[in-house]
């Protein structure tokens, strides 16, 4: 469903009339939401990832758009019946393309989440900035030198980023084997990563590193939750937008966690996420 670090899952409420929640996941597949399998029962998570949407023929990069995942989260929305009422959660990439989604102002749309997003590109490419200068000593320098020698695909790069991956990207040490297992998936098929982001959460070269969602924020119209860790690669500079300018946003931060606070702070997170879900029912 979605380039990377994600897919996205659909929540139900069958037993009842209250919102319905798909959620849009960024950039790596969708094993790092471990966490669904904990939900609430009434609420069963159905995961619809990219791995079930990959065309058979290998497309050019190209075919990998924005357009193409918005048109594939209403197809989601309709196939699973829940288009006159559910709520997003959208994470990392997927924060944007659920503000983008909720900008064209749906009728059953309840409630959004965005977590740990950056509202545009050319800010968190700038947010990166900051970061990559911040490293121990040594390890910019060893990114910088095979991001311009093309060779982004070497062990030495791979460590390198893993420096910056436990520092921003997931804090636990080690980290969940779901979690891992997500970058196994990468590495096996990095397609669509690579068409629209890049070789790395820092290098963003592909198709969405001019994107952003700023010009649009103003038009959504449904409370809507930010989150982000205090670590997290997703800065208070690239998120401070979606609370500046959607009309009805608050801001929960995760004062232990970075890119990841359903892994790092799960119980607090599903607490987080849950009391909202239950404002958004009342509507």
């Amino acid at each position: 469903m979605v380039p990377g670090h994600g897919g996205a899952v659909a929540a139900t409420d069958r037993a009842g009339g209250r919102a319905r929640r798909p959620r849009q996941h960024p950039r790596l597949p969708d094993q790092p939401l471990g966490v669904r399998r904990r939900r609430h029962p009434r609420r069963p998570l159905r995961p619809a990832g990219q791995r079930g949407f990959h065309p058979p023929a290998g497309p050019p990069a190209e075919f990998w758009t924005v357009q193409l995942f918005l048109d594939e989260l209403d197809n989601l929305l309709r196939h699973l019946g829940i288009a006159d009422n559910y709520a997003l959660f959208g994470h990392s990439w997927g924060g944007l393309l659920v503000a983008k989604h909720a900008a064209t102002a749906p009728a059953g749309l309840k409630g959004l989440i965005i977590a740990d997003a950056p509202a545009s590109y050319p800010l968190w490419l700038a947010a990166m900035a900051e970061l990559r200068a911040a490293l121990p000593a040594g390890v910019d320098d060893t990114l910088r030198r095979h991001e311009a020698a093309g060779t982004t695909d070497s062990d030495e790069y791979h460590a390198a980023t893993k420096v910056f991956y436990d520092r921003h990207l997931c804090r636990l040490d080690p980290w969940p084997r779901d979690y891992q297992a997500s970058f196994y998936e990468l590495y096996n098929d990095p397609t669509v990563y690579l068409a629209m982001n890049g070789p790395s959460e820092f290098h963003v070269i592909g198709s969405l590193k001019d994107w952003g969602v700023t010009d649009c924020l103003a038009d959504i119209a449904v409370p809507t939750l930010v989150l982000s860790g205090r670590h997290d690669e997703a800065t208070p500079a690239t998120v401070r937008p979606f609370l500046d300018l959607i009309p009805d946003a608050r801001w929960e931060l995760f004062d232990d966690s970075s890119h990841v606070p359903h892994l790092e702070e799960p119980e607090r997170f599903r607490r987080t996420v849950g009391d909202y879900l239950k404002t958004v029912a009342q509507v």
